[in-house]
């Protein structure tokens, strides 16, 4: 069965390649075995390739290989899809430290839906998220799973700075800033993780396909784990978990 549904050129030195037009665990496990059979050809021509919701970015060099035969080179990958052991997926705990300076927008979320600070702590904790892909700053991870008992709407007036490490819903979504920069999420508290380093070999903390988890730290503990991350070790607990191939995040 061909996975792929499309193949068209991005510019002069990449390629496009579209699976189904749905954000589902199925599409993402068809991109993530796309990936890894990407990353075993190790094709000399291939620079790099940026997985999507529903596609994934192949980049190549020009000089090497011309486009018709990298096109097809990818489409002949398809068959090997259903044939390859997917990467095994990872659950990373994240530590969050809710409401107060570093949540300030956690009072207004619990108002809109009439619920209290904790049940809104609550909602976002208990479930699991998953890793759809990276995008908009580097390292941030576009998640799926939020309870639509919290889908709360941006910020009227977006902030000039937000600072990275804020958690923050914005309507059906929620994520993690890793970097420092405008934005217009409702921030309800803020992790000591590092989600992007960029003098490690491997910079970003998620992997599209991984899991997510946060869990709720109280301010001794959040400070103590601010002086570990700023010494360089890690605060987030990552496992091995075994995923069912029915699963779908919300």
């Amino acid at each position: 069965m061909n996975m792929i549904e499309t193949i068209k050129p991005v510019g002069d030195r990449a390629v496009r390649i579209g699976f189904k037009e749905e954000i589902s665990d199925t599409v993402l496990r068809h991109i993530r075995s796309f990936c890894a059979v990407l990353e075993e050809e190790n094709h000399s021509a291939i620079v790099e390739w940026v997985p999507a919701y529903t596609s994934v970015t192949v980049f190549y060099k020009q000089e090497l290989v011309d486009y018709d035969d990298i096109a097809l080179w990818l489409e002949q990958l398809s068959d090997r899809i259903n044939h390859i052991e997917t990467p095994p997926a990872r659950l990373l705990s994240v530590p969050v430290l809710y409401g107060g300076e570093k949540g300030p927008d956690l009072k207004e979320v619990a108002a809109f839906h009439n619920r209290s600070e904790e049940e809104v702590i609550k909602l976002h904790t208990e479930g699991d998220y998953l890793v759809y892909m990276l995008g908009f700053a580097p390292g941030f991870p576009y998640l799926g799973g939020l309870s639509n008992d919290i889908h709360t709407p941006r910020l009227d007036k977006p902030r000039q700075k937000v600072s990275a490490g804020s958690v923050g819903i914005a309507g059906e979504q929620t994520g993690i800033y890793p970097l420092d920069s405008p934005g217009g999420w409702q921030i309800i508290g803020h992790t000591p993780a590092r989600l992007f380093a960029p003098e490690l070999d491997d910079p970003f903390l998620f992997r599209a396909g991984d899991r997510l988890r946060f869990y709720p730290v109280k301010k001794e503990e959040y400070d103590e784990l601010i002086v570990r991350a700023e010494k360089g070790e890690s605060v987030v607990t990552i496992e091995t978990v075994e995923v069912d191939a029915n699963e779908h995040a919300n």
